[in-house]
């Protein structure tokens, strides 16, 4: 088994940067705050990112770009297998379960802080998150060839929304467990999408 290599100082920065703003707001934390949390100077930070604008637009763009990056190559390589709709979307939907299990910091941060980022940024997340969207909707509508483009990407955004709800669920700890939530959360995305052929 192939040991997973050790944060950077830039991924340990933003996790905890990820993390501070979360908890305080991006307004509520300062530079040197994120720096203690990597055990640098406030200062030293600037080493590696411009400011906190910078972190912030680093961690939202980023996980927006690596939901569909690892949407485009679930769908890839769940068809070089040879699979059908039901097993892609299978696919996509443990790896968004993923996401909102292992993310839960950066779905928090999404929701309160998106309107801090620049318009340029703001604009660059939407884009990936409309695509990531599209993705889901291409094969649910494979699945549920009956559903309308419309009716589709409603449901797609619904389960967005139960998936996503982690953050909402109570402390890390007052969870089941890692694995009966994704199966509980496996159980209901597959579930709410079902419905588009009741």
């Amino acid at each position: 088994m192939i040991a997973a290599a050790a944060p950077t100082r830039r991924e340990q920065i933003l996790k905890a940067a990820a993390r501070l703003f979360a908890e305080r707001g991006f307004h509520g934390v300062g530079v040197d705050e994120i720096g203690a949390a990597v055990g640098i100077s406030g200062p030293g930070l600037y080493r590696h990112f411009a400011g906190k604008d910078a972190m912030l637009a680093e961690l939202l763009v980023g996980i927006s770009g690596r939901l569909l990056a690892g949407g485009r190559e679930r769908r890839a390589a769940a068809e070089v297998a040879g699979v059908g709709p039901a097993e892609v979307l299978g696919s996509l939907i443990d790896g968004h379960i993923d996401f909102a299990l292992d993310d839960r910091a950066l779905i928090t941060l999404h929701d309160r802080e998106l309107g801090q980022l620049r318009d340029s940024d703001r604009k660059l997340v939407r884009s990936l998150q409309r695509q990531y969207v599209e993705l889901w909707v291409e094969v649910v509508r494979k699945l549920h060839p009956g559903a309308t483009e419309d009716t589709a990407r409603a449901a797609v955004h619904a389960v967005f929304g139960l998936l996503n709800s982690t953050p909402h669920l109570g402390r890390p700890g007052a969870l089941p467990g890692r694995e009966a939530t994704a199966a509980l959360l496996r159980r209901l995305a597959h579930g709410a999408l079902g419905a588009l052929s009741d």
